[in-house]
């Protein structure tokens, strides 16, 4: 599996936290948006998510036949979620405003050992597990999914940093 670029996205993620104050991360456009904060958060969350699928799929042959939906089909042929704001599931309204930075840092610090250990993978698995709306994925999609996703949120950053800069 491929992990460079998606270290790399990571890695662009993590810098730019230090142009930031930690009260700027704290900060909402709307009282019912979240905070860059928080969207560094579920970053964390939803990629640990993605992450572990991944490995369960790398320990197991279940599923190997099950396929994604159409849309997670024309997802992944063009690498990307598609260019709107996406409602995501009602856990989402709980996402916790980050600790510190350093939480935010660790967090991130475990994303990458966990993807390089996936790139490191010899499993011969062909596993798939269930993804809530888009069916079925193996390892290799689950960590394309991931960065796909994280990519997605770089627009959602851009609206952010916009409000904080005005």
């Amino acid at each position: 599996m491929k992990t460079a670029p998606f270290i790399n996205t990571i890695n662009y993620w993590q810098d730019d936290l230090n142009r930031y104050e930690f009260a700027d991360l704290l900060r909402k456009p709307q009282p019912d948006r979240w905070s860059l904060g928080q969207v560094y958060m579920h970053l964390i969350d939803a990629t640990s998510f993605f992450l572990g699928q991944a490995d369960v799929c790398l320990q197991t042959n279940d599923h190997a036949e099950g396929e994604m939906s159409e849309v997670a089909k024309a997802m992944f042929a063009n690498d990307e979620f598609p260019d709107k704001m996406i409602e995501g599931p009602p856990s989402n309204a709980s996402t916790p405003q980050p600790a510190s930075k350093e939480e935010i840092i660790e967090g991130f610090e475990k994303l990458k050992e966990r993807i390089l250990a996936l790139g490191h993978s010899n499993s011969t698995n062909k596993g798939k597990t269930k993804h809530p709306g888009h069916q079925y994925f193996n390892a290799t999609e689950w960590l394309q999914y991931a960065h796909m996703h994280f990519r997605h949120h770089e627009r959602q950053k851009g609206r952010i940093d916009v409000f904080l800069e005005g």
